[in-house]
């Protein structure tokens, strides 16, 4: 029998709940995967066979993990064992089953995002559409927007209000029927096609209702429509479903996932037994208290207090300093502090809201010579940064081909693989009068960005490049993903006006090297053993001993979008907060500033009102220091 000893009352009572419909309700740190898997266990033991319990996840890790601490709980000589899997790799499963249900055979193919979205480009082409109006990228987005609410094209062509969205239906439709004939689906088919295939086929459903008579669902706050379909669906005869999560984690509404699962369980599911762990063994209990106070001011939400039985430990340390730069600093300070106690640099993390953030601290770190390592991409190796530069030294050297062959296309202009062959081949004069007038057009536009960069500051250069290209309206249209991309074009803008006091062409080639030197091969930005730089959304699921939330000004952290944000965005934003207070086990530091350079432009601060909402007895100031700080972007490259 399992031993059960170790759990605490509320983690055995979700433990030893198996019948009928359970919400487990579980705080950050309070052992939520612990409890899934003796549970698990606990079901093996009580008689049930292994084949019948299903537990599904959002990450290849987290299934990795919860299969493995299942595993170990379990007798080595059992001879079938749980489903333990991601959405996507349980829906797989099904779909090899069933190929022929849904028009393919059971050596199907997956497609990654590029080649759906070559997919797409191949039906624009053929439709004889202009590429730029209808990018590939943009394309893609909506039809996954849609799957993920659970429609398809044949619910939208009767609905259709407009010529776009008449041709938006006809490229979808044609895109469906090449996915049918190369035997093929992309990632989002796999969830509705399996939903889809699962309705219109009553025995295939009975089959896998029948199978999986205990189902459990990790993360479910961030479940969205169609995975809540799923698992209602399989769920729906034997009511024995126990789903896992914390609406108070809820941080990925602009990917789909839809609080309203979580919150509306008990009301899906009568009779639901409600079990909340609440008793943190992460974090100490002065960041514990801190967290609690914070989310507390949240309205859409399940009753839930964490708690410890941890040590009070340090009082959170929040530092005002002068400017981003100062920032970076005291971050990076703080952290050789730390080292210096025997600290290691893994067990520290910087979380910003945004991407374009970590450009102070990467050139911050390489100052002070700190090993780091960032979750994600460094801030000149993004593509749409690089994108910008290849802009700028295309207009100074046209003979540059990797950068023409990097930008000709950038946004989407119709010129493909093909035509800039012949145009490196020097058989420009081979190609359709039509092709030849997009081709001078745009070294016509090279010419505009030269001689705007030889009487202009970088800085002013880089918008000029946004607007003039189509760049900044080609983002606009990309939702979240490229409103980021244009935030970190918009911060090369800012760190562009250090090289203002120079000649107008020398600090375009100054910016030009500097960037380069500091994207390329510094061997500290690789360490494995570095401090981690990183979003709060790529944290979720991580802790650390000590973590830094920078940037915390209103308009960055909560961050708005043009000056505008509903009660629900406000929420989501502090729910994000509370996950990134909620990733420190020993110490929280907390930056602003009282300016920032945004976009070009140095503005004053407003501090983030989640500064306000932590008890001010666990807040300890920081009076900043005057030694040591960099004034220009040369110090940083050469000092």
């Amino acid at each position: 029998m399992i031993d059960l000893g170790n759990l605490n009352d509320a983690q055995k009572g979700a433990v030893m709940a198996t019948v009928g419909p359970v919400l487990i309700i579980a705080g950050a740190g309070a052992g939520k995967t612990k409890t899934i898997t003796y549970r698990i266990a606990h079901l093996i033991d009580t008689g049930v066979k292994p084949q019948n319990i299903l537990a599904i996840t959002f990450t290849n890790k987290a299934a990795s993990e919860m299969r493995q601490r299942a595993l170990d709980l379990l007798p080595t000589n059992i001879t079938s064992k749980p489903m333990i899997a991601t959405f996507h790799a349980f829906c797989v499963r099904i779909l090899r089953e069933y190929a022929a249900l849904v028009g393919r055979n059971k050596s199907f193919t997956i497609m990654d995002e590029d080649d759906a979205k070559g997919l797409i480009k191949e039906i624009v082409e053929g439709f004889g559409l202009e590429a730029k109006q209808w990018e590939s990228r943009k394309i893609k987005a909506i039809i996954s927007r849609e799957k993920n609410d659970g429609r398809n094209w044949q619910d939208l062509k009767g609905n259709v209000s407009s010529n776009f969205e008449t041709t938006l239906v006809n490229i979808w439709e044609r895109y469906e029927a090449m996915c049918l004939e190369r035997n093929t689906f992309d990632f989002d088919d796999l969830l509705i096609e399996t939903v889809r295939m699962l309705r219109e086929n009553k025995n295939v459903l009975d089959t896998y209702q029948n199978l999986y008579t205990y189902i459990h669902v990790d993360e479910y706050q961030d479940t969205n429509k169609i995975q809540y379909q799923l698992i209602e669906m399989l769920a729906e005869k034997h009511k024995n479903l126990c789903v896992v999560g914390d609406g108070d984690q809820t941080i990925y509404t602009w990917r789909g996932a839809r609080i309203e699962n979580i919150l509306r369980f008990e009301s899906d599911y009568p009779n639901t037994q409600v079990i909340r762990l609440e008793q943190n063994y992460r974090s100490s209990n002065n960041i514990i208290t801190a967290a609690n106070a914070v989310i507390e001011n949240n309205n859409l939400r399940q009753e839930k207090t964490l708690h410890t039985k941890n040590e009070n430990g340090e009082n959170i340390k929040l530092a005002t300093l002068t400017d981003e730069k100062r920032e970076a600093e005291f971050c990076v300070l703080e952290c050789i502090e730390l080292l210096d106690k025997g600290v290691k640099p893994a067990d520290i993390a910087i979380l910003y809201r945004a991407n374009f953030q970590s450009r102070s601290f990467e050139e911050m770190f390489l100052r002070y010579k700190v090993p780091y390592k960032i979750l994600g991409t460094k801030f000149y190796e993004r593509r749409e940064v690089k994108d910008v530069l290849a802009y700028i030294r295309a207009s100074f050297a046209p003979e540059s081909l990797h950068d023409i062959k990097r930008i000709i296309n950038i946004p989407a202009r119709g010129i493909g693989k093909v035509t800039i062959l012949k145009l490196f081949a020097g058989q420009q004069n081979s190609l359709p009068d039509k092709m030849q007038i997009k081709i001078n057009q745009f070294y016509e536009l090279l010419k505009q960005v030269r001689e705007f960069a030889s009487h202009n500051h970088p800085s002013e250069t880089i918008n000029f490049i946004l607007k003039t290209t189509g760049l900044e309206e080609s983002l606009k249209t990309e939702g979240e993903e490229g409103i980021e991309r244009l935030q970190n074009i918009r911060e090369l803008a800012s760190v562009s006006t250090a090289y203002n006091h120079l000649d107008f062409t020398e600090a375009h080639q100054a910016l030009l090297e500097d960037a380069a030197l500091l994207g390329d091969q510094d061997d500290l930005k690789d360490a494995d053993e570095g401090v981690r730089l990183m979003t709060i959304h790529a944290s979720k699921g991580l802790e650390f001993p000590y973590v830094f939330i920078v940037g915390l000004e209103h308009g960055i952290f909560p961050s708005e979008r043009d000056g505008k944000s509903s009660k629900e965005d406000k929420e989501e934003e502090r729910r994000l907060f509370y996950v990134a207070i909620t990733r420190a086990k020993t110490k929280v530091y907390l930056t602003n500033t009282e300016m920032r350079m945004l976009w070009g432009e140095r503005k004053i601060s407003v501090p983030s009102q989640f500064i306000y909402e932590i008890p001010i007895d666990l807040i300890e100031h920081y009076q900043q220091r005057n030694e040591g700080s960099v004034n220009t972007f040369d110090e940083l490259l050469y000092d």
